[in-house]
């Protein structure tokens, strides 16, 4: 019946891990995360900021909500678009996602 059961030999004893291989580890997924999620992130947060504060009045701009207008009025926190003819609306200046290229909201 020993086909049934393997047989459980001695093994020697396992050696003692080193004390630096897990803050290596921990020193490595910090770097992996930093690289792959945090740097790209603050990267966009940046570029975003700087399109924001370049914003001037005639600019034709995306929402992020999907509202296309023209900039009719800015604020310090505010801008004033213009999505139709003498139909106005208020929205966050960070709220802007894209500024379009001049006409493209007459080409649509």
């Amino acid at each position: 019946m020993d086909f049934l059961i393997n047989s459980a030999y001695a093994q020697a004893p396992a050696a003692a891990p080193s004390p630096m291989q897990p803050l290596l580890m921990m020193i490595i997924f910090v770097a992996v995360f930093y690289f792959l999620l945090i740097r790209p992130q603050m990267k966009r947060a940046k570029e975003h900021r700087n399109m924001v504060s370049q914003l001037a009045k005639g600019d034709e701009v995306i929402t992020t909500g999907g509202l296309a207008g023209r900039i009719e009025h800015l604020g310090d926190s505010f801008i004033s678009l213009e999505i139709a003819p003498e139909v106005k609306v208020k929205v966050q200046k960070s709220q802007v996602a894209n500024v379009l290229p001049k006409g493209t909201l007459k080409d649509a």
